[in-house]
C-alpha cells in the first residue's frame, strides 16, 4: 500500500518539477471564467460559505462587488441584494482561480492569466489593488470603487496589450528564481519579483500607443506596490498544484485556503473533495491603535503558496520579513523552513534558497508527515480587522487546524481500505 502511495506522490512531484507557468494575459473573470457571465455570482476565497457565516471583511468585500458591478447603488441596497439569497457564492478553488483575503471576484473584474505551458492548464487571480483602503479587506468606499474602475478600464487592458508583445508571456519560474536570492517569500515579501516584473514589462509597456499621462500613472502603480506580485504568485502555484491534482492518487495537499470561518484543504487522493475544521486567528504586529483582540480569523486564498513549498515555508529566503510578521529574527526563520521541511518530501531546486545553503523551497506538501508529526504547516499573512471596511490592520502568521489533515487522513484510510 504505501509503495503504490510513494509511487504516486513521485509522479505528483515530477509534475511539480516540470511544470512551467507562464503570465500570459490580463483579461474579465467573465471571460476566464464564463460561469459568471450570467446572473449575480461570486467568487470567494477559502472553502464554501454561505452570506450569513462570513466575517466582515468578505461581507464587505461582497457589498464592494455589488457596487462594482452596478448591482446596487449604494451600501443599503447591496446588504438586501446579499440577504436575499440571490447572490450565488462560487469557491475561486472551483473554477481553477484563487484570491487574496476575501477573494471576492466579480465578473468585470480584471483577472490575471497564467497557463503552465508544460500541462497545458491555466490558473486566475485578480490583480492586486496596492495598499490602503482595498476590496480584498472588506473596504468599499468610492475611493475603492474608483480604483477597481481605473484596473478595469486601464491597467489591465495596458497589461494585456504589453504581453502580447511578448512570444509566450512572461517566465515566471525565472522571474522567482532570481526574487528568491533578493529575499522574497513570495507570501507576505514580493519586493523584488515586483521590482523584477517592472523591469521585465516596462520596454513593452513604453511602446503602448497611449497617452503620457495614463502611462505615468501605471508606472507609479507598479512601482509602488511591493505586493503586486503576490497575486501572480498564487496564481503560479494554484496552476501548478492544479496539475498535480489530476493524479488522483497518494497523499499530497493540492489546495489549502481559508474563508474566515473554515479552514479548507483537498489531497490528491481524495479528489475534490473538502475537508474543513475551524480556522485560528493571526498572531502578529498590528499598526498603530490596532490590537489582537481586533483581528479578524484566517482568510484567503494565498495559502496556495505555502501548499506549494513557498511563503511560510520558505521564511529562511526572507529574514526581512519576520520582524513584520512578528516571527522574530533570522534565527527563526531559519527554523521555521527546518521545521516546514519535516511535513514536505523534497526540494525544489529551480527555487534554489542562498540563505539555506542553496537548497530548493519545500515541495510535496504530505498529509501523512502532517499527522505523523503534529507539525501544521505556519502561513505568512495579513491580517485584516473583523469589522468590514477597516481593512489590515497588520501582518503576522498562523497554523492550519490539525484536524482537517486528520479528517482527511481518516477518509483516505476509509477509500484505500487500510
Amino acid at each position: 500500500m504505501n509503495s503504490s502511495i510513494n509511487e504516486a506522490n513521485q509522479a505528483i512531484i515530477e509534475i511539480i518539477k516540470a511544470a512551467r507557468p507562464h503570465w500570459v494575459g490580463v483579461i474579465a473573470a467573465k471571460e476566464a471564467i464564463p460561469t459568471l457571465a450570467q446572473g449575480y455570482k461570486l467568487l470567494h476565497a477559502g472553502p464554501p460559505i454561505i452570506w450569513q457565516d462570513m466575517t466582515g471583511p468578505m461581507q464587505g468585500a461582497c457589498i464592494g462587488a455589488c457596487l462594482f458591478e452596478g448591482w446596487a447603488q449604494n451600501e443599503e441596497q447591496a446588504l438586501a441584494l446579499l440577504a436575499t439569497g440571490k447572490v450565488e457564492f462560487i469557491p475561486c478553488h472551483s473554477v481553477h482561480a484563487v484570491g487574496p483575503m476575501g477573494g471576492i471576484t466579480s465578473a468585470n473584474m480584471p483577472v490575471v492569466v497564467v497557463e503552465n505551458i508544460t500541462h497545458g492548464n491555466r490558473a486566475y487571480c485578480n490583480l492586486n489593488e496596492g495598499i490602503g483602503k482595498v476590496m480584498r479587506f472588506g473596504a468599499y468606499g468610492q475611493e475603492v470603487l474608483n480604483r477597481h474602475h481605473w484596473m478595469k478600464t486601464s491597467l489591465a487592458p495596458a497589461l494585456n496589450e504589453a504581453l502580447k508583445l511578448f512570444e509566450k508571456g512572461i517566465d515566471l519560474t525565472a522571474l522567482m528564481a532570481q526574487a528568491i536570492s533578493m529575499g522574497d517569500e513570495f507570501h507576505q515579501r514580493n519586493i523584488a519579483a515586483s521590482a523584477l516584473l517592472l523591469r521585465t514589462l516596462s520596454p513593452k509597456l513604453a511602446l503602448l500607443n497611449r497617452s503620457k499621462e495614463e502611462m505615468a500613472k501605471i508606472f507609479d502603480f507598479l512601482s509602488v506596490t511591493d505586493q503586486f506580485f503576490l497575486n501572480l504568485a498564487m496564481a503560479y502555484c494554484k496552476s501548478v498544484m492544479d496539475s498535480a491534482a489530476q493524479i488522483q492518487a497518494g497523499t499530497i495537499i493540492t489546495a489549502m485556503t481559508r474563508n474566515g470561518k473554515d479552514f479548507g484543504i483537498k489531497v490528491s487522493g481524495l479528489g475534490d473533495e473538502w475537508f474543513t475544521a475551524p480556522v485560528n486567528t493571526p498572531q502578529g504586529l498590528f499598526f498603530t491603535g490596532y490590537s489582537q483582540k481586533d483581528a479578524n480569523p484566517d482568510i484567503g486564498d494565498s495559502a496556495i503558496t505555502e501548499t506549494f513549498g513557498i511563503g511560510g515555508a520558505a521564511m529562511v529566503a526572507a529574514p526581512g520579513v519576520t520582524r513584520f510578521v512578528g516571527a522574530g529574527g533570522a534565527d527563526v526563520a531559519y527554523e521555521v523552513s527546518e521545521e516546514m521541511s519535516e511535513i514536505f518530501l523534497e526540494h525544489n531546486m529551480q527555487l534554489q534558497i542562498p540563505s539555506w545553503n542553496f537548497q530548493g523551497c519545500c515541495m510535496g506538501l504530505d498529509l501523512r508527515l502532517i499527522v505523523e508529526t503534529g507539525i501544521t504547516p505556519l502561513i505568512n499573512t495579513g491580517i485584516a480587522h473583523k469589522q468590514a471596511g477597516v481593512g489590515q490592520i497588520g501582518a503576522g502568521t498562523v497554523r492550519a487546524p490539525l484536524a482537517c489533515f486528520e479528517k482527511a487522513l481518516e477518509a483516505l484510510a476509509i477509500k484505500l481500505k487500510v
